[in-house]
């Protein structure tokens, strides 16, 4: 196995994991997601379990090679529209200056880890152009 198809698969199994799981937690306990969606969200419940049922449709994708790129396509979008939620959440969780140093912290490393997995989605669904084709034989 090359080490592309290496970093593949494990980004592959990584982001189904954390979306299945995220996806669970959306239709198990959506009140905490519910505290971080912007107002301006319609039907915020309705949202929220969609959001769930989006995440493990793309972990589900992921696994299935058939799916793949579609899900990477997906969960790619995915990430890009929650982001103002994650925005909110941050602005909520530290306005005024009084969050807690872990609020801080996780916020400081969650936000710009946005792109990184989105990136991440493309990578595992095979949507970014094949490394492949620069390594050696």
């Amino acid at each position: 196995m090359q080490r592309t198809d290496l970093w593949e698969n494990r980004s592959r199994i990584g982001l189904s994991v954390f979306y299945g799981l995220a996806g669970i937690l959306h239709l198990a306990m959506p009140k905490p997601f519910l505290s971080i969606t912007p107002a301006w969200i319609p039907d915020a419940t309705e949202v929220i379990m969609l959001t769930g049922l989006c995440e493990i449709a793309g972990a589900i994708g992921l696994l299935i090679p058939a799916f793949r790129r579609y899900a990477g396509i997906g969960l790619a979008l995915y990430a890009v529209c929650v982001f103002p939620a994650n925005i909110k959440h941050a602005l909520d969780s530290l306005g005024g200056g009084a969050g807690s140093p872990w609020q801080w912290l996780y916020h400081t490393i969650r936000l710009p880890l946005q792109p990184l997995i989105i990136w991440l989605a493309l990578f595992a669904g095979q949507i970014l152009p094949s490394l492949r084709s620069k390594q050696p034989h």
